[in-house]
């Protein structure tokens, strides 16, 4: 459990209305499905949730984010997928589907604020621009709720793998973490491996910064939304590299 900002278990969470790919969907926690644990809340009072599966008691823990960007919603999808398959024996995988509900509703790549949660974490924070520019990093690294919400779970979490995904570019980054992971994740999904540039405040960057041993790297899907067979195929090859 994740004490009081995070280990409340919200059935209403489960059973409100979501946001993914442009339309609005209804979630109901099954019997067979772990009940989302309430995160936090966005700027405009969205709840964010993730779901643990797997042994919460194992060592090794991997964290999903399917989105962070609200106008780059595939990752959901992939989310979902994860959460209706098997999980891995001896992982503790946490997936949290939405980051920025808010961007999400409003199809922004921003949270209600203006700011690109993508820039908002500590590691190399600067200023740039100001509120609703696309980079727009926030009036001071940590701005959000959205961003401390992900930063607390991370600490506490100390993730082995965290996989950001973002579109539209097609390939896995070289995100600063240990190379030989993210080259297998770029073998299983059958995308190039690149180094994009490095942006200040990016998440997997502070993370990769901040929690020793950790690999967080972002994955960027092709355009649109993904299928349900694709979005299958990209939740089992996180299956295998969690195994």
């Amino acid at each position: 459990m994740l004490g009081a900002a995070v280990g409340v278990v919200s059935m209403a969470v489960a059973a409100g209305a979501i946001v993914a790919s442009g339309e609005r969907h209804r979630r109901v926690a099954s019997p067979s499905q772990p009940a989302p644990l309430t995160l936090g809340s966005s700027t405009q009072g969205r709840s964010i949730a993730a779901f643990e599966l797997g042994d919460p008691n194992a060592a090794r823990k991997l964290l999903i984010v399917g989105c962070i960007h609200g106008d780059e919603r595939a990752g959901i999808a992939i989310a979902r997928a994860l959460e209706t398959l098997p999980a891995p024996a001896g992982v503790d995988l946490w997936v949290v589907e939405n980051l920025n509900p808010d961007g999400a509703a409003a199809n922004t790549r921003q949270n209600a604020h203006g700011v690109d949660l993508n820039r908002n974490f500590p590691f190399r924070w600067r200023r740039m621009g100001r509120r609703g520019d696309q980079q727009y990093p926030g009036r001071r690294a940590l701005s959000e709720p959205e961003s401390r919400i992900a930063q607390r779970l991370i600490l506490r979490l100390r993730p082995a793998i965290t996989i950001w995904f973002h579109q539209p570019l097609g390939v896995v980054d070289k995100s600063g973490g240990d190379v030989r992971v993210e080259r297998r994740f770029a073998r299983l999904t059958h995308l190039p491996l690149r180094r994009l540039t490095r942006y200040p405040g990016s998440a997997a960057g502070w993370q990769n910064h901040r929690v020793k041993g950790s690999t967080a790297f972002v994955v960027e899907l092709h355009r649109g939304s993904l299928s349900v067979a694709r979005a299958e195929r990209y939740a089992k090859a996180v299956d295998a590299l969690a195994g």
